[in-house]
């Protein structure tokens, strides 16, 4: 847990940077910003995407995560559990911005193989220097993210904490299953996953990736099948 805490350190301190930034930016950087961090963040997306050995496991895992997805809406839960926490602190940001800032870090700094292999092997071997790697990352960008989303940023670092500190308490039982193969296919899903939230930063879209989160999961049934028919 020592890795995880130290990442979700890294994202509140990104995010306290980023929050006395953002009072001196104008307006028209902020927007130059947004656009950058957006295809930065499709860029990243994309690489995690080719590294795909298996071109029908990501298309299936994306139709039948979607479908599972969109059947319970968790797009809107996410928007929800945003807008809850927005009401219970006193900013004078504008209106849904929390919970845009919370929704958006949370499916980047969540969705990806650094979160997966980085918090087994914190918990099993004791090494966390890929949670450390991760959380310089997720810093640094909060920083930006920050200065452009707002103080929404950083509660997302009870998300990484949650989702990371859960895979690392089972990390005894999860890492049979969780092969180099099914990694790299879960990485490839999730990287078209962080492209579409890059999509959405530049464009000001809503694709709802909220909704296509199951889709990562997927590949842990898909390749154990593919192999055992060949």
């Amino acid at each position: 847990m020592i890795g995880t805490l130290i990442n979700a350190a890294l994202i509140l301190v990104g995010t306290a940077l980023g929050q006395l930034l953002r009072r001196g930016i104008p307006e028209r950087i902020r927007t130059a910003l947004m656009t950058a961090m957006g295809l930065a963040t499709m860029l990243i997306g994309l690489k995690g995407a080719l590294g795909t050995g298996d071109t029908l496991c990501v298309i299936l895992c994306l139709a039948l995560g979607s479908a599972l997805g969109s059947a319970v809406d968790l797009e809107l839960r996410l928007e929800h559990l945003g807008q809850w926490i927005e009401k219970r602190m006193s900013t004078g940001q504008e209106q849904g911005s929390i919970s845009k800032g919370f929704v958006t870090a949370t499916l980047i700094y969540c969705v990806g193989a650094m979160a997966i292999v980085g918090s087994i092997s914190s918990a099993l071997q004791g090494d966390h220097s890929t949670l450390i790697a991760k959380g310089i990352i997720d810093g640094l960008s909060a920083i930006v993210f920050t200065s452009t989303l707002g103080i929404g940023v950083g509660l997302s670092a009870l998300s990484v904490f949650l989702y990371q500190g859960l895979i690392a308490l089972l990390a005894v039982w999860v890492s049979p299953i969780l092969t180099e193969t099914v990694i790299t296919e879960m990485s490839a899903v999730g990287g078209l996953l962080i492209a579409a939230i890059g999509l959405n930063l530049i464009y000001d879209k809503h694709i709802p990736v909220g909704n296509m989160l199951p889709a990562i999961f997927f590949p842990i049934a898909y390749v154990p099948i593919a192999a055992l028919f060949g």
